[in-house]
């Protein structure tokens, strides 16, 4: 039945090592096993010995046990007798119907019964293992698993609706997890090992995905993938879950349409890319817009997008192209604007000097807890580049590049909010001067840790208020008046 994906020395090789063959047709199988007495003899004797009453929790564990161990024998023999080369092309059903008929074979030779759910669990988990990523599959086809954390082989969180929790799915052993995550990795052409322990790479999805082995990760691998979301979230999506108001929604139109440049701050998690990406559905589709992430993660909607993604350096240590090699080539490609993933060092340089130099309208995001340390954390990324320039010089460079700042933040009952949308004004002296236009208020906790608060403006009028006029976005003054919760 699968001569087609079997490989043509199957036979001889278990002739040779005295394994059973695995060309006999499955219609046969049956008439095999239960011509051998031996597994008949194995299962009476155990009912003969057993002495003691095993409780139904017992006996379903060490069901699962034996599973486990016939899935992980399983794979190996599919591995010895699937021609994976042949596998690359072959049809979902096929393989399926083929892996079906193989399990058949062994576990009839095993004298092993498994039900009808059991069997098609066992046959879609080794499909996973062969084309897929193994036990992560089951995850990843969850829609409502935002993150998955692996440490080591038998433990894997996944958070569900921003709350951390220990799943029941597990790897073998540190050989398996080892085993898919060097699947992952080489399929986008890196690798890692005990030399180069750590990677960063992208899922054929777009998640996110890191991971850490042995000697640096001292108790079995450490995994993290940051799902892809299929569907991008816009702006009505974002008032609905609660993550801001339709007041807020106005102004945010009104700054990104009249190209003001901005900085989404956060922490991690905290949903940055998710907030760049609804603000980027407000850019008009005739722009040019160049986008420049280490992990391609943003899902612009406009027609004329061009997306770079930078690269780590090679076997020999050659061959890196960073975010700023990016994006110095960016400003040589006419954009309108340019969009980073994240700054996060040197190329922070680049960045402000395309927000001051006739790319207005940019955006980008960073990491840190609040507007004000958000100014703090893009001054230290200028000392880090190396570039001696007087602290007066770098915060007017600064105040001039910026015009605002979102802070989104994740709040301790893991819901996502942006707490804070605030101007940069310009210079009063050696400072730079802020404003906050709207803020998120919180008042107090439910029973059940759920905080209780709501938006509301600040009761200052926009800084950019004329430039939003002139440019046909008269926002009325209501929206910056101070609101009471309801």
């Amino acid at each position: 039945m699968f001569s087609r994906y079997k490989k043509t020395d199957t036979k001889q090789a278990r002739a040779v090592t005295g394994a059973p063959a695995q060309d006999a047709p499955v219609s046969q199988a049956p008439q095999v096993a239960a011509s051998a007495p031996k597994p008949k003899a194995t299962v009476q004797r155990r009912d003969i010995q057993r002495t003691e009453v095993i409780v139904p929790e017992e006996k379903d564990r060490k069901r699962k046990e034996r599973i486990s161990d016939i899935k992980v024998s399983m794979h190996q023999r599919l591995l010895e007798d699937l021609n994976l080369a042949a596998l690359e092309s072959a049809p979902e059903k096929e393989l399926k119907l083929e892996i079906a008929a193989i399990t058949t074979e062994f576990l009839n030779e095993e004298g092993m019964v498994l039900n009808r759910d059991e069997r098609m669990v066992l046959n879609q988990d080794l499909y996973d293992e062969v084309k897929g990523l193994g036990p992560l599959e089951t995850l990843l086809k969850d829609d409502t698993v935002n993150d998955i954390l692996v440490n080591g082989p038998n433990q894997i969180f996944v958070e569900r609706d921003g709350k951390l929790m220990l799943s029941d799915v597990t790897f073998k052993n540190e050989k398996h997890l080892l085993r898919i995550i060097d699947k992952i990795v080489s399929a986008v052409g890196r690798r890692v090992d005990e030399s180069n322990p750590y990677v960063d790479a992208r899922l054929a999805d777009g998640s996110r995905f890191n991971a850490m082995v042995p000697p640096v990760a001292v108790d079995g691998s450490l995994v993290s993938i940051r799902k892809f979301k299929k569907e991008k979230l816009a702006i009505d999506d974002l008032v609905k879950f609660g993550a801001f108001t339709e007041e807020m929604a106005a102004y945010l139109q009104a700054a990104v349409s009249t190209r003001l440049n901005v900085i989404v701050s956060g922490g991690t998690g905290s949903g940055k890319t998710t907030t760049l990406n609804a603000l980027s559905s407000f850019i008009a589709d005739d722009e040019r817009i160049l986008t420049i992430e280490d992990t391609a993660e943003l899902q612009l909607q406009q027609t004329h997008v061009g997306r770079m993604e930078s690269r780590p350096a090679n076997v020999e240590g050659k061959g890196a192209v960073t975010q700023r090699d990016c994006l110095r080539n960016a400003l040589r490609m006419r954009p309108d604007r340019i969009i980073v993933g994240e700054t996060r060092g040197e190329e922070v340089i680049d960045m402000l000097q395309a927000m001051n130099t006739g790319h207005d309208g940019s955006m980008t995001t960073i990491h840190a807890n609040s507007a004000r340390d958000g100014v703090s954390r893009l001054e230290n990324m200028v000392a880090m580049a190396g570039i001696e320039m007087p602290l007066k010089a770098v915060r007017s460079q600064i105040s001039s590049a910026v015009n605002l700042i979102v802070q989104a933040s994740r709040l301790q009952d893991g819901s996502r909010r942006m707490v804070s949308i605030t101007e940069i004004t310009g210079m009063e002296g050696d400072v730079i001067s802020m404003q906050e236009v709207f803020r998120y208020q919180r008042t107090g906790l439910t029973p059940d840790n759920k905080i209780i608060g709501h938006f509301t403006a600040t009761g200052v009028r926009s800084h950019f208020s004329e430039r939003f006029k002139m440019w046909g976005y008269d926002l009325p003054p209501s929206l910056f008046e101070p609101t009471k919760p309801q």
